[in-house]
């Protein structure tokens, strides 16, 4: 059940290190008091206060700081080697870092010198990929293990309000035995997912949005202390294929339906198909409560493969066809502990009639999330995804652009939205992301390697981008024109 580093790796791209998109070989000489910049290390997140003040932090612990607008940037001193996966910036002189094994940073100079900030993400060594600073005392952290952070005291302190799972929850029957155990115990046990980016808006605003992987996206009109699950439009269900009492072979007339279904988002990637088992409550007595549980579970394991096969016959990928509620054949070993886990099961499968729920289920790998207000919002994923909100983070509607590639990041203005990603990937929309093409011939310089984050200022005028080996893009126009400004061009002679 537990992920490897190599998978969380692939799962954010150019996030970790052992990503494909490059990581530099370990430079010992490296001095941690240095402010010049020599080498020049891969950048994955910026965050912009004004027209004058923004900071960028990435790998080896390296953190770029600027004063003037962009024209010259100096290190800010973490005394740390971990990589910081984001930052954010609360005002020109308060703001967090976060990155690997739970590291978290504090600064009150404007990103000049860091301070190591304690907390329980650091005793059980996982990553932290987002931090969102409301004010100068209180911000969000999350990240990995469905890790949710917060504090409202400058970080002196960081209440935990990760995701747990209990023996309700659909992950408890995958855990091992001793994780299982554990739940019984009372002890906590975080739910297995990576939680991927957080954004707030800050005062006056309460509004926050986090995102991650499987779908996750939740919104919070507190301040983040309390959460609710947003929507994405695009899910569908079929009317449950009906069957009679005791089959497991459905009417051919359900086959064309099941072939559309499939067809339609056999090149959706990001989209799967969950199959779940349904009987009457006559089939659960006769079969399951008054007679041999594995009579039952062989009927409902049956009916999922017969419509699995019809899906996959469609050209739709084995491992995109999800078997949902599949049948607990160890169900045995949970009695002694919990007495109720089998009529649990069988309360969760009865329907009005018996068959097979086939639906659609959303699980986009999701990178960056960002609002320009209270209402407009836009998030980045994998495979050319953008999804994009009109109502605060309620509703979310996907507008893919015309590229496979990850979109790491979106930035806007009320003039256009700016994305960014792999291998110089970049969008433009003007329309608030319903569209996307390419920017204006002689308005983006020509850049083939990643581009991890972009960031506005308040006002919307001036923004950057950051990515690998040390670059960074400035725009002074809302995002029309955009030049080079680290590294710098080297000179002649």
């Amino acid at each position: 059940m537990h992920r490897s580093q190599a998978a969380l790796s692939a799962l954010l791209g150019a996030l970790l290190c052992a990503a494909a998109l490059g990581c530099h070989d370990i430079h010992l000489d490296y001095d941690l008091h240095a402010d010049d910049i020599v080498l020049f290390d891969d950048l994955y997140s910026i965050s912009v206060v004004d027209k004058d003040h923004a900071v960028s932090v990435g790998y080896y612990g390296s953190v770029y700081v600027t004063s003037d607008g962009g024209q010259t940037w100096s290190q800010g001193r973490t005394d740390t080697l971990k990589s910081l996966y984001n930052v954010s910036m609360a005002d020109a002189q308060y703001g967090w870092a976060v990155g690997q094994r739970g590291l978290i940073l504090r600064t009150e100079d404007g990103g000049n010198t860091w301070v190591r900030q304690p907390n329980n993400k650091e005793k059980e060594g996982a990553h932290l990929f987002g931090v969102a600073a409301i004010d100068a005392s209180t911000a969000l952290a999350i990240g990995e293990w469905g890790t949710r952070l917060r504090t409202s005291d400058g970080g002196e302190t960081w209440v935990d309000n990760s995701f747990t799972v209990d023996q309700a929850h659909p992950m408890f029957q995958w855990l091992s035995s001793f994780e299982q155990e554990k739940i019984r115990r009372g002890e906590t046990v975080f739910e297995d997912v990576g939680l991927n980016d957080v954004f707030c808006l800050g005062v006056p605003s309460r509004r926050c949005w986090l995102i991650g992987e499987f779908g996750y996206i939740f919104h919070s009109d507190d301040a983040g202390e309390t959460w609710e699950r947003s929507h994405m439009e695009g899910s569908v269900e079929l009317d449950a294929i009906r069957l009679g009492y005791n089959e497991v072979e459905f009417d051919e007339s359900y086959v064309p339906i099941l072939e559309e279904f499939a067809s339609s988002i056999v090149d959706e990637a990001h989209l799967n198909v969950a199959i779940e088992p349904v009987a009457s409550r006559e089939e659960i007595r006769n079969f399951g409560v008054e007679g041999d549980p594995f009579e039952f579970f062989e009927i409902l394991e049956a009916r999922m493969q017969e419509v699995r096969s019809v899906l996959e016959d469609t050209g739709l990928a084995y491992e995109r066809v999800r078997l949902r509620a599949q049948p607990p054949w160890d169900y045995e070993d949970y009695l002694d502990d919990d007495p109720e886990f089998l009529k649990r099961y069988f309360d969760g499968r009865e329907y009005a009639y018996p068959g097979v729920k086939v639906r659609v289920i959303q699980n986009p790998i999701l990178f960056t999330v960002r609002f320009r207000d209270e209402n407009h919002g836009l998030i980045s994923g994998l495979g050319g995804v953008v999804l994009v909100s009109s109502d605060g983070g309620r509703n979310w509607r996907y507008s893919k652009i015309d590229q496979k590639m990850a979109v790491f990041s979106v930035g806007s203005t009320t003039a256009r939205v700016i994305a960014v990603g792999e291998k110089g990937l970049v969008r433009v929309s003007v329309d608030d992301g319903r569209s996307w093409a390419p920017p204006s011939e002689g308005s983006f310089p020509k850049v083939f390697t990643f581009m991890r984050d972009v960031d506005f200022e308040s006002s919307g005028e001036v923004g950057f981008i950051v990515g690998q080996a040390g670059q960074i893009l400035k725009s002074v126009d809302a995002g029309y024109v955009w030049e080079q400004v680290l590294p710098p061009e080297p000179t002649e002679g």
